[in-house]
């Protein structure tokens, strides 16, 4: 990959907007969608805080039992970085209201046909020194 393929403009801003509809879809709990934004396959793998899916099915088993949020989340250091036209990872930061400690979430994405679809996702909270 030619480093001109990376962070095009109009692919960062294309993972962005998805990215902050699956925020949405979370607080929401909305369980259809937040299914709907990972590909659909036993290669998907997610890291949660307490928790892991390998593979799609496990996922969607996994959302079943999850409730809804009773907390607020605050994202902050949203960074998306492209790579080429069909991959991007976008990482952040958060902080939730039923918490001192500190989340970090990391998704990869990939262009699958014409969706963009979360193949990984890594999601963590630790305590931070003040």
């Amino acid at each position: 990959m030619d480093i001109k393929d990376i962070n095009h403009t109009e692919v960062v801003s294309e993972v962005t907007a998805i990215f902050l509809d699956y925020e949405s879809a979370l607080m929401d709990n909305d369980v259809e969608a937040l299914n709907n934004f990972f590909w659909d396959s036993a290669a998907t793998t997610r890291y949660g805080i307490a928790d892991k899916q390998l593979g799609h099915a496990a996922l969607v088993a996994y959302r079943k039992g999850v409730p809804a949020p009773n907390f607020t989340r605050t994202l902050h250091d949203v960074r998306i970085t492209a790579f080429g036209p069909d991959m991007a990872v976008a990482m952040c930061e958060f902080k939730r209201s039923d918490t001192a400690l500190h989340g970090f979430q990391t998704q990869t994405w990939v262009r699958l046909g014409s969706q963009w679809k979360i193949v990984s996702a890594h999601v963590s909270m630790i305590p931070m020194p003040s």
